[in-house]
């Protein structure tokens, strides 16, 4: 048994436990009252929760979306399209849910969910960042033509004259919140301008510019060389078409070369321009962290 200063004694909770609490301000011990429970009551009941049962619907755009074709958003263009068949049924209506064990068809073909792949590409200039082109100009599917069956799209897009990281998947979950504007993932590029960027417009750029489509402000801007002016890295999280140039030419510069070298904190290092690889688990895991999937 211990006592404190204050008279109160600790010790164990057994049959010979003083019940007294501690010592009053008039020099009295106060008597703690002692609360006698039926045999089995102090005895932690637990219970299993239920398990949370599979939905047996889902969203059409969704499916066509696992199913590599597309994503969600484009799905939703399909759909309302009226290019897409259920049980041999056109479908139209956005939103619309079905039965998992249905048949499905995009286009005369059926789809259905396939295992997911990810895909990161080196991409290089002259390529056109779309899964078909009617005027047979070159894609970046023309450079992913050895993957495996499973079908996979671009996340986003980079214009024809950019190169850089370009991802590929068939996860039209993680596809559509890494496109979304709320999605605010990281890129970083690097900038080469047709003459030296002056030290004005320099820090201009780092306050924030004015744009026809809103106010830019990259995240990041900063001389990749002293020595050359011309070259800029530029860290930003919108996803803006053509932003970055856009911010340039505002301010009377021609962007050269443009290349992303950081995407979602994926890197390139190691690829030549046009080699392809997939994601390692860890690399797909940064994504969703990124996108917010957990």
């Amino acid at each position: 048994m211990i006592e404190d200063e204050k008279g109160t004694r600790y010790g164990n909770t057994g049959s010979n436990r003083r019940d007294y609490d501690s010592t009053g301000a008039d020099g009295k011990r106060r008597r703690r009252k002692r609360i006698s429970r039926p045999e089995g009551q102090i005895k932690r009941i637990t219970q299993e929760r239920p398990k949370k049962e599979e939905p047996t619907e889902i969203r059409l755009n969704k499916y066509i979306s696992n199913s590599g074709v597309c994503s969600r958003r484009e799905a939703d263009e399909i759909i309302a399209a009226g290019r897409v068949e259920v049980n041999g049924e056109t479908v139209t209506v956005l939103g619309h849910k079905i039965q998992k064990d249905v048949e499905v068809k995009v286009d005369g073909k059926v789809v259905s969910p396939t295992e997911k792949v990810y895909i990161l590409l080196n991409k290089p200039k002259d390529y056109i960042t779309t899964t078909n082109d009617p005027q047979q100009r070159k894609t970046v599917m023309d450079l992913i033509e050895d993957v495996d069956a499973q079908r996979v799209y671009p996340v986003g897009r980079l214009d024809r004259n950019t190169t850089g990281i370009l991802v590929f998947t068939n996860d039209g979950e993680l596809a559509q919140r890494l496109m979304h504007p709320s999605g605010n993932v990281t890129k970083i590029y690097s900038v080469e301008l047709d003459k030296p960027i002056e030290e004005r417009h320099f820090y201009k750029l780092q306050k924030g510019i004015k744009l026809f489509d809103g106010f830019m402000k990259p995240d990041k801007l900063a001389l990749v060389d002293r020595e050359d002016k011309r070259k800029i890295g530029v860290q930003i999280h919108s996803g803006r078409n053509r932003v970055v140039r856009r911010m340039f030419e505002a301010l009377g510069y021609e962007v050269i070369k443009l290349d992303r070298v950081i995407y979602a904190n994926l890197d390139k290092q190691g690829m030549s321009r046009g080699q392809w690889r997939n994601l390692t688990e860890k690399e797909v895991s940064q994504l969703k962290r990124a996108a917010r999937i957990r």
